[in-house]
């Protein structure tokens, strides 16, 4: 499975392109404004897009996107997400007022994009691939999820502040690459807090919760575009600072857009 980053900044500015990736050629999880990095034929190629949650950051190039591609697609595009994210798209999105409706759109038997339901903790077979919806501890409904392609997980948090269901599901997992998000630096702690994200601090205790002799690569994804640099500073100095972390070494990256993971 080859895993594209199209964009992983918390934010936009030059260069910055918010939360989306492309699984192989046909699944796409979250679309954010790195969509638009695609070409017209990589955009037809899509059959499937996995919904972390309706923030706008992650859903922003969606409807750009059917616009650009549903007339020249012979089936639905499939949206999958919970049941709140899907009302939220129908009502501020899809509402014929900010954007036409295309789940009804060119007619209600056959329109351009279809909306399936998930729950947390289903697992469903999309493109050749395995995918659990894993929980999220967000402001809106959201999950995180984990997909594999008969190897190891690739798993993405989603936006999530601390949450121990989590990794208690992680480590049941054989985990090749974890996707987690830190939104803010710690001097921004207490509105990391209240919006739900994690903060360097906050990820130390987090990572504390995995399992003893589980190890894989971290990568950091959602840094506002003006704080990444701390942020990664601050997150770099987790092992030397945490107490708990003596005899551990975790393998943390920075994400960047434009990177390819073959998993």
């Amino acid at each position: 499975m080859k895993v594209r980053v199209l964009g992983c900044s918390g934010a936009i500015a030059r260069d910055c392109r918010t939360t989306s990736f492309l699984l192989d050629h046909d699944l796409l999880v979250d679309a954010g404004t790195g969509v638009g990095d695609l070409t017209l034929d990589e955009m037809r190629g899509i059959d499937h897009v996995l919904l972390t949650h309706s923030h706008l950051d992650h859903v922003a190039a969606l409807p750009l996107m059917v616009d650009a591609i549903a007339g020249q697609k012979t089936r639905p595009i499939q949206i999958h997400a919970l049941q709140g994210t899907i009302d939220a798209l129908k009502a501020h999105i899809f509402n014929n007022t900010i954007w036409p409706d295309f789940s009804r759109i060119p007619d209600p038997s056959a329109p351009f994009i279809s909306f399936h339901p998930l729950e947390l903790g289903q697992t469903l077979q999309l493109a050749g691939k395995q995918i659990e919806v894993l929980p999220a501890v967000h402001t809106v409904p959201a999950v995180g999820y984990a997909v594999s392609a008969g190897k190891g997980c690739w798993v993405f948090t989603g936006d999530t502040e601390r949450n121990p269901a989590l990794w208690a599901r992680i480590n049941q997992l054989d985990v090749a690459m974890l996707v987690i998000e830190t939104a803010f630096s710690n001097r921004e702690r207490d509105l990391a807090k209240r919006s739900l994200h994690l903060a360097p601090h906050a990820l130390a205790s987090e990572l504390d919760c995995i399992a003893s002799g589980k190890s894989y690569p971290i990568y950091i994804t959602h840094t506002k575009p003006a704080e990444t640099e701390l942020i990664m500073a601050e997150i770099q100095r987790l092992d030397q600072t945490r107490p708990l972390a003596r005899h551990i070494a975790h393998d943390i990256r920075w994400l960047r857009a434009g990177q390819e993971f073959d998993l």
